[in-house]
């Protein structure tokens, strides 16, 4: 029996430590102590499995390192950045201020509220990356906002729900930073690699919306003329984009065309925009009514979130600053922001303060408690265990994603993104790089992933937050004096369903259309592994004489592609014992000949008489002595006076 579970640890200590997590048992503590209970019952068992179990007393010293580890982990320094930065986002009223406005915009189309939360919810995912902040400001805005005009309860909170969790999958994301850390690959790859698939998921929401006002109207109506505050001036604003658009193409094709596509874009973006910031600031305060009103608000509300995006992603993709001093800078900018719109407080300032130490002291206890599970788990060969099981299963690379969807879906169900990008994801790339996976493209699909769990009954976090802020009884609309009814649990559920199905057409193009996510290695120069040279400083040879015959096979050339004068196999005349190699020529009388050889080994041609037996260690060639001293060979014939000839 004892010999049974010594043979099985890894899979007991799996799923022993996963069902506590499952019971909700803190997620730390639950790690640590697994990883701890299980090492000293490896240690006890080890001896009956030595080749499963590797696991000694004075390996735990090694969690002091690893722990040390984490706290020296510069990229994770962006998770408390970019939480910082949403925070104060949120509290400085910024989404009221973009739902508002975009509200007023797609006012006149129906479903134009709609479109406007799932807009916001790109702009606040882009801006703050917390999906809480993003569920919790836009249900507290709109969601009045939708039921007073009509809009079904189930589309408005499941668009609102869905629109919140696009902080897990637009850049700069807290999970796309976990997720290329446990990853082990660049944040921004990542970031540049999740452009696509998210641009994608935004245009199939609004796809759906579009659908759902063809086929019942009546449930998302557009908004009433006596609502349309900014009234009318689409007219100036197509006018304005279509300038600032012909700005960023003059400038990307002609201004930085010798640039990466992404560094063009930044730029020619960054520049097209401010421009248009700046005229609608002087058309505003300086009244020269040249453009709408509409479009004024328009660009004055939507320019500084954008900048602020653009600060952020454009110094990470222009190489400018890592992702963690892009963070710092965006952390800096929504400052700077709220400053000027003097809605920076004292109060808000500490709030922020301490969500955000509350929030990075959760993950770093999370990752410590992973790291003591980690050494342990690959003490027994745990993750040899998950490799075997994954690649046994059909279907190759295909088979593998399709499977590890359905698990981290189902896990998500459950537990916590960052438990999951702790727990499961480092043992998934093993596997993943057996397949010949690119990472970049499992993380994405994973962010995906983890993004419908968000969503799914009846554990999904945004459910959680849209349902501790939705009215449940019926209440007086101060606006229009009409009693609107409460919103039941399961209209929530029913109203994000659509949305599960969404994402997972989306999961199954990312997985069977790669190019969506690997784009970011088509600017990267291949490296030819031919043309890659080493030069040793001070390991050179002198050049052999002329007419030496080549030693087929030896490695050891010189540059001009003549054999060097060391021992066969060693380059560049590389002694063992440390000494520089001796001079060539001739070896007269019983002197034993010189560590650089003059002419080829015995028997390769160029000696006289027979070949020298060798006097060193079998299989070393010409009789090499590994303690230093030249090798001693009798190169006499019989029947000679003693001299050797070369």
């Amino acid at each position: 029996m004892i010999e049974i579970i010594a043979h099985n640890l890894a899979p007991i200590m799996f799923t022993s430590v996963m069902a506590l997590l499952l019971l909700g048992y803190p997620v730390a503590f639950t790690l640590a102590a697994g990883g701890l209970i299980f090492f000293f019952l490896g240690v006890e068992l080890s001896v009956f499995a030595p080749d499963q179990i590797r696991l000694f007393p004075n390996l735990l010293q090694a969690n002091a390192n690893r722990i040390f580890d984490v706290m020296r982990n510069d990229t994770l320094l962006a998770i408390p950045f970019f939480t910082f930065m949403g925070l104060i986002l949120e509290r400085s009223r910024m989404a009221e201020d973009l739902l508002d406005t975009i509200g007023q915009l797609f006012g006149p189309v129906r479903g134009g509220l709609a479109y406007a939360v799932i807009i916001v919810g790109a702009l606040l995912g882009a801006t703050t990356g917390v999906v809480a902040a993003s569920v919790i400001a836009m249900g507290l805005i709109s969601l009045p906002i939708m039921m007073r005009y009509g809009y079904d309860r189930s589309l408005a909170t499941g668009t609102i729900a869905a629109s919140g969790t696009l902080a897990q999958i637009v850049p700069p994301s807290l999970v796309l930073i976990v997720m290329s850390d446990q990853l082990g690959r660049s944040v921004g790859d990542m970031y540049v690699g999740a452009l696509l698939p998210a641009i994608m998921i935004i245009a199939m929401y609004c796809a759906y919306i579009f659908f759902v006002t063809l086929v019942r109207p009546k449930t998302a109506p557009a908004l009433p003329v006596e609502f349309r505050t900014l009234g009318g001036g689409v007219t100036s604003l197509l006018v304005m984009i279509a300038v600032t658009v012909g700005i960023h193409y003059l400038l990307y094709n002609f201004v930085f065309d010798g640039l990466r596509y992404e560094t063009r874009f930044v730029w020619s973006a960054t520049i097209a925009t401010a421009a248009a910031l700046c005229f609608s600031l002087i058309n505003r305060y300086m009244k020269l009514g040249i453009i709408s009103r509409l479009a004024e608000q328009v660009i004055i509300v939507l320019i500084p979130p954008l900048a602020l995006i653009f600060l952020v992603l454009g110094t990470i993709f222009l190489g400018i600053a890592t992702p963690t001093e892009g963070g710092a800078m965006g952390a800096t900018g929504a400052l700077v922001l709220s400053v000027i719109k003097r809605r920076l407080s004292f109060k808000t300032l500490k709030e922020a303060l301490d969500s955000t130490t509350k929030l990075t002291s959760f993950v770093m206890f999370i990752l410590i408690g992973a790291r003591v599970f980690g050494l342990t788990f690959y003490g027994i060969n745990g993750h040899l265990w998950i490799e075997e099981l994954l690649l046994a299963l059909p279907g190759g690379e295909h088979g593998f994603l399709v499977f590890v969807t359905i698990i981290v879906f189902i896990l998500g169900c459950f537990l916590d993104f960052f438990e999951i990008a702790f727990i499961v994801v480092p043992l998934l790339v093993g596997p993943a790089e057996a397949l010949g996976i690119d990472l970049i493209w499992l993380g994405i699909i994973l962010g995906i992933n983890l993004q419908t769990s968000f969503l799914t009954p009846p554990f999904g976090f945004a459910l959680f937050y849209l349902r501790s802020i939705a009215p449940t009884r019926p209440w007086k609309d101060e606006v229009t004096g009409h009693k609107v009814e409460g919103v039941k649990t399961t209209q929530i559920y029913k109203g994000v369903l659509p949305y599960i199905v969404i994402q997972f057409i989306a999961i199954l193009i990312v997985i069977f259309y790669p190019r969506l996510v690997t784009h970011y290695k088509d600017d990267v120069a291949p490296v030819n592994l031919d043309d890659v040279q080493i030069q040793l400083p001070g390991m050179g040879a002198p050049q052999a004489p002329s007419g030496l015959p080549s030693l087929p096979g030896l490695p050891g050339q010189n540059g001009n592609g003549q054999p060097s004068g060391g021992l066969p196999g060693l380059p560049g005349g590389l002694n063992l014992d440390g000494a520089p190699p001796s001079g060539l020529g001739d070896q007269s009388g019983g002197s034993a000949p010189s560590m650089g050889l003059s002419g080829p080994p015995p028997g390769l041609g160029g000696q006289s008489g027979e070949p020298a037996p060798s006097t060193g260690l079998p299989g070393l060639p010409g009789g090499l002595i590994l303690d230093g001293s030249p090798p001693a060979i009798d190169t006499a014939p019989a029947g000679t006076d003693g001299s050797s000839t070369q």
